[in-house]
């Protein structure tokens, strides 16, 4: 436990929109490239070969309920300079008992796509109950928990969990991958910044909690992932961009297989 309270405290959708301003994002939108080119990339288990995979949207249990295009097989993809930050996070890790758990990684633009498709059908609601029973579908893109473009889609970008070597199951986040709701924000109960759990949950539509160990447990992944240059997301404890990423302005278009 020592060790773990170290980690949090010592020491250096959702499809994720971009969030740089309305009209810069407008500009990247209208002026980034597009590329078939995967030479830059590797799949990440050949860099972390113990990467625990549970790669959401190959499989059905998802917030669409069905395979994602682009997905074509069950691997994690990431540019060579974010696989290499993130074998250090692990390296990190392992040493007090975890390995990472990863859910998704690169996704190609037509898998952002399948999404925008998805968030249209407002009678394609099959999953409401597991990933956003207190939002009605037609919010999902004004909200913007559904965008156009997705840094996952630059390669650098990566939703994971921690898995607990001692007890042999996932940690305990207080709440699943991809739920759209304040729960899944890093602020909910408590301070990101200072790691420090307040219990707040006045954000919460049904009042909903995470406990102190909860909160402890997220920040564990946090401050891991940002001790080695993975800047943290704002409305998703799960997702982290290398804030070096070498394609800041290039979406990648090749599936993962």
């Amino acid at each position: 436990m020592t060790a773990l309270l170290a980690l949090v405290c010592g020491g250096s959708m959702m499809t994720s929109c971009d969030k740089k301003g309305n009209e810069q994002a407008e500009a990247l939108f209208e002026f980034t490239d597009s590329t078939e080119d995967r030479s830059q990339f590797v799949v990440l288990t050949d860099v972390i070969p113990d990467a625990i995979l549970e790669i959401r949207y190959f499989g059905t249990y998802n917030f669409v309920g069905e395979r994602i295009d682009g997905y074509k097989a069950p691997i994690a993809m990431l540019t060579k300079e974010a696989a290499d930050s993130l074998k250090l996070v692990s390296n990190d890790l392992k040493q007090v008992g975890f390995r990472l758990k990863i859910y998704d990684a690169y996704r190609p633009q037509k898998a952002v796509d399948h999404f925008m498709r998805w968030a249209k059908d407002l009678d394609a609601t099959d999953m409401k109950q597991y990933f956003y029973p207190d939002l009605e579908k037609e919010v999902l893109f004004p909200q913007e928990y559904i965008c156009e473009r997705s840094g996952h889609s630059r390669g650098s970008t990566l939703d994971l969990t921690l898995f607990d070597m001692n007890t042999e199951k996932e940690v305990d986040m207080g709440g699943t991958f991809d739920w759209f709701g304040p729960e899944s924000h890093p602020d909910f109960c408590g301070d990101p910044d200072t790691f420090e759990y307040t219990g707040k949950n006045e954000k919460s539509p049904q009042g909903r909690s995470i406990t102190a160990e909860q909160f402890a447990n997220r920040m564990i992944l946090r401050r891991a992932m940002m001790a080695h240059g993975f800047k943290p997301f704002r409305t998703e404890w799960w997702h982290f961009t290398l804030e070096n990423e070498p394609f800041p302005n290039t979406y990648f278009t090749f599936d993962v297989e």
